[in-house]
Parts: structure tokens; C-alpha cells; sequence
């Protein structure tokens, strides 16, 4: 299936897609698109011919849980509203707690790495092929960034993607852009990555800007591609022609004639490389991964857990949960940094993840920074360090005015019956009282009990 070269298409940069010359394909995210409804610009693409992917952030398939079969059902449902050749989502846990651990259930609000373990592939793995099962068309999934690594991890990245593919049959989207995040933050080898991975199985390539701010690299989507990024992807080029390469942007989005000239640049990359002749480096004959053997100059893909050393899934799943939810309690609410982590990176990880809640909220609800003004962000940060979040953006706006109305919030009688109004409109008649939420408070606790 070749696709070509493509954008991410969004909302806020509908009209400049439709516009830019060169445009095979696009994607969109998933969970942004209604059910039975198709943005116009969407359909006028699909008129024209132009293939459209749907991209999924919220499965959690690196998660403790089997995937949910209502998103199951709506990820299956957009593929089959964009009649799309496949269907995309991420490695990566997104929510963490609830039964398993018998503790509160939270959100990340974020694509969180997963560890490069046996139990978590092993979870992985049974997750990817119920999501297969339900899926229409085929999936592939995405390597993520990451601010933190793991401690005592069994495999690399490009063994866990090998072992992975060689279990499931997922096709791969290979984000280069993450792979030079890895390189910054955790020390990784982009072409000792892609030297072990699987390059046959690679459905599609991820281009995407980011900034590094003391020394740590942030997978913004919202800066232009850099020449490290560039180099990446010349590296895998190198090895593969990828059957599609994708440009990334989420926010700060650049005039359309900045967003040409990126992807003329990417263009003349993939060109550059292939001229080059560095063919011979391609994985072809590559043996099938997993198989005990290796590309040249690789280290050996490792065996799977033996036989003799046997464990149930139930207790594989719960020490997943467990290892995830004390790691999501540290990020999001307050709780100890786990044995091994670097305290100082869940640090920074943890307030990245405060500033991406106030950054969405204000997006889901922009009307809140408008009633707030400049006291929104530290509003929403304070709120945010004793709240996690657990039932998706919209609720969480809606818990941080009901908070500020309680404690009397903001001080300005106009601006509190502005937000008053608000509240009103999207959670019931009057917001309330301080009495109300102790004992839902106090409800919460002992559920989590």
C-alpha cells in the first residue's frame, strides 16, 4: 500500500491542506472526528481522492486493561466512515489504577511510555490482538517520546518493536521525530534503533518538530522540523523506502507557505538519500524477527520469555498495573517517585503534563482563559496539583470552575457570575456547595478503597 507523502490534517489548518500542492494523503485524530459525520474539508479531500488515516491517542494498548470495546467500536467505525486502507494508534499507557490496584482510576492526559519488559510486551501484545480482531482494517502503531525511562528494562526499543511485530503481525508507524527525542532524553541510538527494528513492517513515517529546553528534548508538534530530525529520517531512508511519510503539527500552526516549504524539505531528504546508494543497508532479505537472527552489526533479537519460566497472565496484567499506576500516581498526584526513576525527569514530565491539561482544557473550553484572563494558567496549575484527572478534558473543566466557585472564585463579582453561567450551562442549576463536595469527596475515597 503506498500512500505518498502527506499532512496531518486539522481543524484549524483545514482550508491551508486542501490548498497545498503535492498532498497524497492525511490524517486525522480519530477521536476528533463525529461518528456519522465528516468535516466538509474531510469529504472534499476524499472527493478528490486524497487517502485519509485515522490516527488514535486514547486505546492505551500498552495499558494494564484490555482495550475498551467502546473505543474499539468508535476507532473501527471512523475507519470505516474514512474507508481507510488502516488504522493507527500508539504504544503507550494512558490511564492507569481502578480495580486492579483497588485505587482511584486516573488519566495522564498523555502518550506515556511503556517499560521494554516481557510482562509488558507480553500484555502488549494480547491487547494489540483483541484490538486487531475488532479493527476492520489492518493496525499499525506508533513509537512514542519519552521524558523518562524505565529502570531494569530487558529490551531495547528496536527489540520490543522486533519481538512485537514477530508476535502480532502489527505494521509499524515509525515517528522519527520521537526517535531523535529518545536520542536526546534517553540516550538512544536512532540507527541502532532502526538497525534492530523490523524496517519490512513499516506502514508509515512521522515527521514532527519539538524544542530542547536544558537539555531535554519536548516532542512539541508545534515548532518546525529540525535537521536532526531530517537526519533520522535520511537514516531510514537508507535502509527502506517507506511506503509513506507524514508531517506532524498540533499547535502554533505556521502560514501554509511555511508548511509547503517543510514539506518540500522532507521530500528533498527522502531524495537526497535514496540518490545516495545506500540501498545495500536495506532489510529485505531481512530474516523474519524473533527468528534468533539479526541484521548485520545488530545486536541478536532476544527469545521470548522460555517455556520453563512460565507466568499467568492475570499476575503478568497486575504487576503491569501495579508498576503503572504507582508511576502515573507520581506524575499526576503527588505520590512518591518509584524506586529507580530519576526524580529530577519525573519532575519535569509531571509539570509538562499540568501544562498540557491547562493547554487543552483552555482549547475544549475557551471561554475559561477568557473569564480568567492572566489568572487562568496559575488558576488552573494549582488546581491541577491536587487533582488529577480521571474522566477525560471536558470534566476536567468542568471540575476546576465547580472548585473555584466553591472556594468563592475569582474575586471579581462579574467574572464569578460569568463562570457561575457557565458552570450552569453545562453541569446542572446551581453549582455546589462546599457540603456537597465533602461528602462526594468522601464517597471517592472510600470507592477507592
Amino acid at each position: 500500500m503506498e500512500l505518498g507523502i502527506g499532512i496531518g490534517w486539522r481543524p484549524e489548518i483545514a482550508d491551508a491542506v486542501e490548498a497545498l500542492p503535492g498532498i497524497d494523503w492525511v490524517e486525522a485524530v480519530a477521536e476528533n472526528i463525529c461518528a456519522g459525520h465528516l468535516p466538509d474539508s474531510l469529504v472534499r479531500l476524499r472527493e478528490r481522492g486524497v487517502t485519509v488515516v485515522p490516527h488514535g491517542v486514547s486505546l492505551g494498548l500498552g495499558g494494564a486493561e484490555r482495550p475498551d470495546a467502546g473505543r474499539l467500536a468508535d476507532l473501527a467505525a471512523r475507519a470505516e466512515l474514512l474507508a481507510a486502507p488502516l488504522v493507527t494508534e500508539h504504544i503507550a499507557f494512558v490511564r492507569a489504577g481502578g480495580s486492579r490496584t483497588a485505587s482511584p482510576g486516573l488519566e495522564a492526559g498523555h502518550l506515556l511510555p511503556v517499560p521494554r519488559t516481557w510482562d509488558a510486551l507480553d500484555v502488549l501484545c494480547e491487547n494489540v490482538r483483541i484490538a486487531q480482531d475488532s479493527l476492520p482494517v489492518p493496525l499499525a502503531l506508533e513509537n512514542i517520546a519519552a521524558l523518562i525511562s524505565w529502570p531494569d528494562e530487558e529490551l531495547t526499543e528496536g527489540q520490543f518493536l522486533a519481538e512485537l511485530v514477530a508476535r502480532t503481525g502489527v505494521r509499524l508507524l515509525i515517528d522519527v521525530a520521537n526517535l531523535h527525542t529518545n536520542h536526546v532524553n534517553r540516550d538512544e541510538d536512532p540507527a541502532a534503533a532502526l538497525d534492530e527494528l523490523p524496517v519490512e513492517a513499516i506502514a508509515y513515517v512521522h515527521v514532527a518538530g519539538g524544542v530542547e529546553k536544558d537539555g531535554v528534548w519536548h516532542d512539541t508538534h508545534a515548532h518546525p522540523v529540525t535537521g536532526p530530525v531530517l537526519d533520522v529520517l535520511a537514516e531510514l531512508r537508507s535502509r527502506v523506502d517507506p511506503p509513506g511519510v507524514l508531517l506532524e503539527r498540533d499547535d502554533d500552526f505556521p502560514p501554509a507557505g511555511e508548511l509547503a516549504g517543510e514539506l518540500t524539505t522532507i521530500r528533498a531528504t527522502l531524495d537526497r538519500a535514496a540518490a545516495l546508494g545506500t540501498g545495500a543497508r536495506a532489510h529485505a532479505a531481512r530474516p523474519v524477527p524473533g527468528a534468533g537472527s539479526s541484521a548485520p552489526g545488530a545486536e541478536p533479537v532476544p527469545r521470548p520469555r522460555p517455556a520453563s519460566n512460565p507466568a499467568s497472565p492475570g499476575s503478568v496484567r497486575d504487576r503491569v498495573a501495579v508498576a503503572q499506576t504507582a508511576l502515573l500516581s507520581a506524575l499526576v498526584a503527588g505520590a512518591p517517585t518509584p524506586h529507580g526513576f530519576d526524580r529530577r525527569r519525573l519532575g519535569i514530565q509531571s509539570r509538562a503534563l499540568a501544562a498540557k491539561r491547562a493547554g487543552v482544557v483552555a482549547k475544549v473550553a475557551p471561554e475559561l482563559p477568557e473569564i480568567l484572563g492572566a489568572d487562568y494558567r496559575d488558576a488552573f496549575l494549582a488546581y491541577a496539583r491536587n487533582h488529577p484527572m480521571s474522566a477525560g478534558y471536558r470534566r476536567d473543566a468542568l471540575d476546576f470552575v465547580e472548585g473555584l466557585l466553591i472556594a468563592g472564585q475569582p474575586a471579581d463579582d462579574a467574572a464569578r457570575r460569568r463562570l457561575t453561567h457557565w458552570w450552569q450551562d453545562r453541569a446542572g442549576a446551581r453549582p455546589p456547595r462546599r457540603s456537597t463536595r465533602l461528602v462526594r469527596a468522601a464517597h471517592a475515597a472510600l470507592i477507592g478503597r
